[in-house]
């Protein structure tokens, strides 16, 4: 099933109005790859944005034809629908819009950090093993700390 293009090129030009600065997204497998330098672009760059997300077998190509828009893909995989892309572009533009996320520390881009995080207690024992918190973490160093997770990216 393919959703017909004229009630989509409608509705994409009911959302945009008069406005002319709106950058419309189209989502499908084959677009260009998502990536947080979009994402900054985006939030930096555009103050409206029309997300245009397919389902099953997409949405007539004519569409694309009729309004310039980015074609962005969020992975090699292919979904039932473009409402799950959708969600992780909002997600990940609006985290780079300052105050959204309270601090600017908390862009995890922006600082070194590594996928390995830890909480407390600073041991444990489990089934007679025990996991303990790597000793760098918790020297207070935080020049060797950052190096530390700088080798484990």
């Amino acid at each position: 099933m393919v959703i017909q293009a004229l009630p989509v090129i409608k509705a994409i030009a009911k959302a945009k109005g008069r406005k002319r600065k709106v950058k419309i997204i189209f989502f499908e497998p084959s677009g260009l790859p998502f990536n947080t330098n979009y994402a900054k672009k985006t939030a930096k760059g555009c103050k409206d944005v029309v997300l245009v997300c397919g389902r099953y077998e997409g949405i007539d190509s004519r569409v694309k034809k009729a309004f310039k828009m980015d074609s962005i893909s969020v992975g090699p995989f292919v979904l039932t629908g473009g409402e799950l892309p959708a969600m992780i572009l909002i997600d990940s533009i609006a985290r780079q819009v300052p105050g959204v996320l309270g601090s600017y520390n908390s862009l995890e881009e922006e600082r070194v950090s590594s996928s390995d995080v830890y909480t407390r207690p600073e041991s444990f024992r489990y089934c007679n093993k025990k996991y303990a918190v790597p000793k760098i973490l918790l020297s207070g160093h935080h020049k060797k700390i950052d190096d530390w997770r700088q080798q484990r990216r």
